[in-house]
């Protein structure tokens, strides 16, 4: 592509004279520049890779992928046989959930309360996966797990009493009151992600229906697949079997939050890449101060018999070369960086005493990343791509250039 006189012009021209070293900080500039940018888009592009995939692994670890509601309809056991028969391999769970408040030691707070069946396998697994203190047998009537952060917000130890109520309401003679019993601190589970752990209670099934003054007929399915991501066609196949029932997944309730994500994603897709554009015209400045300095030896060359194409080509390639070790350097910098940024997060934080990453305002206790190799080839290609028309454009001015002018006056 490149013959070896048009790469030896381009290799003496990446080592600029002693007089010609304004040149020689434009280069350095061009090549920080790029390499900068790459390396940040890599970094910031991983940054939110990891989180979205953090945050949706959470979301599956908490959630069902699947959850189908009565909707006023009882649901038969067979319509649970027939779901079983045409999914194998999916699990099944009872459950009922509903929004209540938590009264103790004159505090209240708003909390969701979540009847499980701790015989289900999945709502055994998650317990195993994440109680912190406390026993799973104690986990009977009358008995609740919290959240650590709730715990340690209202100041509860296992075998605390505390008071809940629900949004039900019972006939007293005194009106209607909101339903409310007491309950025994069984033990407490950490997840790691704080949202959940803040405003999440576990009851028994029984118990929930108890609260919330319903029937074993009000209770909703839970089901968990071992594809997640193709909740939305199991939804579909399943609403088939029966129209009645209200059918959402996992993603429909958080389908705000990546929507919003996908969007950030993009803009600081856009963002950042400006930053190498921003630093293409760099080698722009350079190469056309490099081409109006070396007029004397390019009119040498053409008159030697060396064509307008060849030495286009040759300071193409010295604005190319650039851009090109710029780009490595930077992804390699940045995938570096990326594999090591919890630790450049703890360091930081530690030296300046300012929390970097707060997990109560990003769901996640530490500063994920994860490197996505399309991802790396996308920027590599499209900051080729910009150093490759940065390059292009000064050097297409040769053609422009007369021999008998550069030379007239030698």
């Amino acid at each position: 592509m490149f013959t070896k006189v048009e790469r030896l012009i381009s290799s003496r021209n990446l080592k600029p004279k002693k007089k010609e070293g304004f040149l020689k900080i434009i280069s350095i500039f061009s090549f920080l520049g790029i390499m900068l940018g790459v390396a940040i888009l890599i970094i910031v592009m991983s940054v939110m890779n990891g989180f979205k995939t953090d945050l949706t692994k959470k979301i599956l670890g908490l959630n069902p992928h699947i959850v189908i509601q009565s909707n006023g309809f009882v649901i038969e056991d067979l319509f649970i046989s027939k779901i079983k028969e045409k999914f194998k391999g999916i699990s099944i769970s009872k459950s009922y959930s509903g929004e209540g408040v938590v009264i103790i030691n004159e505090k209240a707070k708003g909390i969701v309360f979540k009847g499980v069946n701790i015989k289900e396998k999945k709502i055994k697994d998650f317990f195993d996966k994440n109680i912190v203190s406390g026993n799973i047998k104690e986990f009977k009537k009358k008995s609740i797990f919290i959240g650590s952060e709730l715990a340690f917000d209202l100041n509860l130890n296992d075998g605390d009493k505390i008071n809940l109520m629900s949004s039900a309401f019972v006939s007293t003679p005194l009106g209607k009151l909101p339903k409310q019993e007491n309950f025994t601190v069984a033990g407490t589970f950490n997840t790691g992600f704080v949202e959940f752990d803040q405003n999440v209670i576990f009851l028994n099934l029984e118990d929930s229906l108890s609260i919330f003054d319903k029937e074993s007929n009000d209770q909703n399915l839970e089901i968990y697949l071992d594809d997640p991501l193709k909740a939305n066609f199991y939804k579909q196949e399943i609403q088939e079997l029966n129209q009645n029932y209200f059918i959402y997944t996992w993603a429909d309730l958080n389908k705000s939050l990546f929507s919003a994500l996908k969007v950030e994603r993009n803009v600081m897709f856009i963002i950042l890449t400006l930053i190498v554009i921003v630093a293409a015209f760099n080698i722009i400045s350079g190469l056309t101060i490099l081409i109006k300095n070396k007029t004397k030896e390019i009119a040498i060359l053409k008159t030697l018999g060396l064509n307008n194409t060849s030495i286009k080509k040759s300071f193409f390639l010295t604005g190319f070369t650039i851009g090109f070790f710029a780009t490595i350097t930077g992804i390699i910098f940045g995938v570096i960086f990326s594999l090591n940024i919890e630790k450049v997060r703890i360091f930081l934080s530690t030296v300046f005493n300012f929390e970097i990453f707060p997990s109560d305002i990003y769901f996640l206790e530490k500063l994920p990343s994860e490197i996505n190799f399309y991802s790396i080839f996308v920027i590599f290609i499209l900051s080729l791509l910009v150093s490759a028309i940065a390059s292009y454009i000064p050097a297409r001015h040769i053609s422009k250039m007369k021999t008998f002018r550069a030379l007239k006056y030698e």
